[in-house]
C-alpha cells in the first residue's frame, strides 16, 4: 500500500485451511506428499473454491487462505471440501478448516487484519477433517444451510485479544453412527420470547471450578439461594430454577439465553473451593448487548457452608437491585419522549430524585403523570409521596402545608395497595414518619419490609434514617452501614448524611463533621446537610466556619431554620436548633 494512501477495508468471509500433520507426511514421503497435494488441488480443492465463487488469496505450502463475498458460499465450499475428502479412497491427507466473517484490510491482492487472524486461529482448533466457525458465521447461515453444529463455547485463541465463541460444523450424516449422539442441527433459532412488562433476570447454574464433583451441591445451592433472594425484589421478574438449570454443563451464549427465556439480564458465576476456603464469582450481563453491568467475587470459609451461601446470596441481591434500577433508568432515558408508559415515567423520575435535590419538583411532576396513567401504581405513589416530603424539607415548596397533606395522602394510598412490596412499604413509612405521623408504626412497617427482603439496601438506609428520627443513633449508624455494605456503589451522600446526623446527636462532633462534608460534596443542593454541619461547628466553638456554612445555605434557600421538626426526642431538637441559633449569631 502506497505511503499516505487511505487504508482500504471491506467485509469478507475468510476460509483458512491447512493439512494436519504436514511435517510428518513430508518427512515420511516428501515427493509423494507433494504429488498427492498437487492432484488434490487440481481435481478437488480448486474447483470447489471456484465453484463457490471463492478467490485463493495465497498458499503456504500446507495451507490456503480463501476469500468469499458471501459467508454462505464460504460454508458451502468448506463442507463440500471436507465431504469430498471423506469420499476419496486416499485418506492420507486431512484438512483442518476455519471460517470467519469479519473486517479485512485490502493491500493489492492480499488481505490482512483480525478477520483473517481469527479464521486462522479457528482452523488451528479444528480437528483433522473438521471445520470450526465463529459465532457470526453460525448466525449468518442459520436457516440457510442444513449442517450439524456443536457449541464449543468461548475459547481463548492465540494472539486474539478477546475470547471467540466457536462452533464445530460438519455435513449432516444420513444417520448417527453406532454409539454416537446426533449433533444439534444448525436450524433456525428458537422463537424469541417476549420480554415481560418489568425487568427480568435468569440466574444460570454456577460453574464448579473445584475439580471436585462432590462440590456440585454447593454450587447448585448457591444459585438456589440467589434466586430466592432476587425473588424477594417485587419489581423484578426472576426465572425459576427448573428453567435455568436446563443450561447446566453447557457453554452458554447469554444472548441466546435471553431470547429463549425472555429475560433482559443474565447472572452467571463460578465456585472454586480449596483448603477449607471458597471463592464465589458472579457477573451480571445485559443479554441483548452482552454488556457487563457488574462483577465481583466473594471469599469465605467452608466451616458453615449454609451461612456462607446465605451471606453471598444476600450480598449479590443487594448489589444487583440498584445496579438493575440504574440500567433500567438509563434504558428508559434513551426512549423517545413520545412513547412513555407509566413505568418509563416512573424510571425517569427515579433517576432524577436519586441524583439531586434540585430535581425533586420535576421528578414529582413525572410521577404525577405516571399515577394519572395508572392510579394504582404503588411504587409511583410511594415515590411521589417521598418527593412531597423532600420539596417541603428542602424549602422548595410553594405551599408547604398543602404538599404535606398531599404527601400523607399519597403515602396512605400507596400502603393500601402495597401488599408485600418492600419498596412501597419503605417509602410510605419514611414519608409518614417525616410528616410527624407515629414513628413506632413507621418503624414497624420498615421492619416488615426488611423481613420480606433482607437484602434491600435502600430499606436498610431508610431504617437507619427513621432510627435517627427516633433517637436510636447507634442503631441508625449500624443500619446505614449495612446498606452501604449491600450496595457499595450507591451514592454515598445520603448515607454519610444520616451517619453524620447520628454522630451529631450523640455529640460526637469530630466524627460528624467529615461525614457531613462528604454529603455536601456529593449533593451540594441538599439544605439539611448544611443545617446540621453549621450547628455542629457552632457547638464545637468553630463559629467562623459555622457562619460560612450558613452563608452557603442561604445561597440555596432563605429558610435557615428547619421547616420540619423530624426529631422525636426534645433534646435532639434542642441540640440542632440551639446550634443553628449560635451559627446565625442569635445567642
Amino acid at each position: 500500500m502506497a505511503e499516505g494512501q487511505p487504508v482500504q477495508r471491506k467485509l469478507a468471509a475468510i476460509l483458512a485451511a491447512d493439512i494436519a500433520g504436514y511435517s510428518r507426511l513430508m518427512g515420511a514421503d516428501e515427493e509423494g506428499t507433494l504429488a498427492r497435494l498437487k492432484t488434490l488441488r487440481a481435481e478437488l480443492i480448486d474447483p470447489t473454491i471456484t465453484g463457490n465463487n471463492g478467490r485463493i488469496v495465497k498458499t503456504t505450502g500446507d495451507g490456503l487462505l480463501v476469500e468469499f463475498a458471501s459467508v454462505v458460499d464460504a460454508m458451502r465450499c468448506a463442507v463440500g471440501w471436507q465431504a469430498a475428502m471423506r469420499d476419496r479412497a486416499d485418506r492420507g491427507i486431512e484438512w483442518r478448516i476455519g471460517v470467519n466473517l469479519g473486517d479485512v484490510i485490502v493491500d493489492g491482492d492480499d488481505i490482512f487484519g483480525d478477520g483473517v487472524n481469527i479464521a486462522a486461529r479457528l482452523e488451528a482448533v479444528a480437528e483433522p477433517g473438521g471445520i470450526c466457525v465463529s459465532r457470526v458465521v453460525r448466525d449468518q447461515v442459520s436457516g440457510k444451510l442444513d449442517f450439524t453444529v456443536e457449541d464449543l463455547g468461548e475459547l481463548a485463541l492465540k494472539n486474539i485479544a478477546q475470547p471467540i465463541h466457536v462452533f464445530r460444523v460438519g455435513a449432516r450424516p444420513s444417520r448417527p453412527r453406532a454409539g454416537e449422539t446426533p449433533a444439534v442441527p444448525l436450524l433456525p433459532e428458537p422463537a424469541v420470547l417476549a420480554l415481560p412488562d418489568k425487568p427480568s433476570i435468569a440466574v444460570l447454574p454456577f460453574q464448579n471450578m473445584s475439580g471436585d464433583p462432590e462440590q456440585e451441591y454447593f454450587a447448585d445451592g448457591m444459585v438456589e439461594e440467589i434466586i430466592t433472594a432476587l425473588s424477594r425484589i417485587r419489581w423484578l421478574f426472576v426465572i425459576a430454577r427448573n428453567s435455568t438449570f436446563t443450561y447446566k454443563g453447557q457453554a452458554v451464549d447469554v444472548k441466546r439465553v435471553g431470547h429463549e427465556l425472555g429475560v433482559r439480564y443474565v447472572l452467571e458465576g463460578s465456585v472454586r473451593k480449596g483448603g477449607g476456603r471458597v471463592r464465589i464469582t458472579g457477573q451480571l450481563i445485559e443479554a441483548e448487548t452482552g454488556t457487563h453491568l457488574w462483577a465481583d467475587r466473594f471469599d469465605g470459609s467452608l466451616d458453615d457452608v449454609f451461612d456462607l451461601q446465605d451471606q453471598v446470596a444476600t450480598s449479590v441481591a443487594g448489589v444487583i437491585e440498584p445496579t438493575l434500577m440504574e440500567a433500567e433508568t438509563a434504558r428508559s432515558a434513551s426512549r423517545p419522549t413520545t412513547d412513555l408508559t407509566a413505568y418509563d415515567l416512573y424510571l425517569r423520575a427515579y433517576g432524577m430524585l436519586m441524583s439531586s435535590a434540585r430535581q425533586m419538583p420535576e421528578a414529582l411532576h413525572l410521577l404525577e403523570h405516571a399515577i394519572a396513567r395508572d392510579p394504582k401504581y404503588g411504587p409511583a405513589l410511594a415515590y411521589a409521596a417521598f418527593c412531597c416530603f423532600r420539596v417541603v424539607q428542602d424549602s422548595r415548596s410553594e405551599d408547604a402545608e398543602a404538599d404535606k397533606r398531599r404527601g400523607i395522602d399519597l403515602a396512605r394510598r400507596a400502603l393500601e395497595i402495597a401488599g408485600d412490596d418492600p419498596g412501597v412499604l419503605m417509602n410510605a413509612a419514611w414519608v409518614l414518619a417525616a410528616f410527624d405521623e407515629d414513628i413506632g408504626a413507621a418503624i414497624a412497617l420498615v421492619d416488615r419490609a426488611l423481613a420480606l427482603n433482607p437484602s434491600f439496601a435502600r430499606g436498610w438506609h431508610i431504617s437507619g434514617a427513621l432510627r435517627v428520627y427516633a433517637g436510636e443513633h447507634d442503631i441508625a449508624i449500624e443500619h446505614v452501614e449495612k446498606s452501604q455494605r449491600l450496595s457499595p456503589r450507591a451514592h454515598v451522600g445520603p448515607a454519610f448524611f444520616n451517619i453524620g446526623v447520628a454522630h451529631f446527636f450523640s455529640q460526637r462532633f469530630d466524627e460528624a463533621v467529615p461525614r457531613l462534608l462528604a454529603a455536601i460534596q456529593e449533593d451540594p443542593s441538599f439544605p439539611q446537610s448544611y443545617r446540621v454541619l453549621a450547628a455542629c461547628y457552632a457547638h464545637m466553638g468553630r463559629l467562623d466556619e459555622a457562619r460560612e456554612i450558613v452563608a452557603r445555605l442561604r445561597a440555596i434557600t432563605p429558610d435557615v431554620m428547619l421547616t420540619l421538626t423530624l426529631m422525636r426526642k426534645p433534646e435532639d431538637r434542642e441540640l440542632l436548633l440551639s446550634g443553628l441559633r449560635l451559627a446565625m449569631g442569635e445567642d
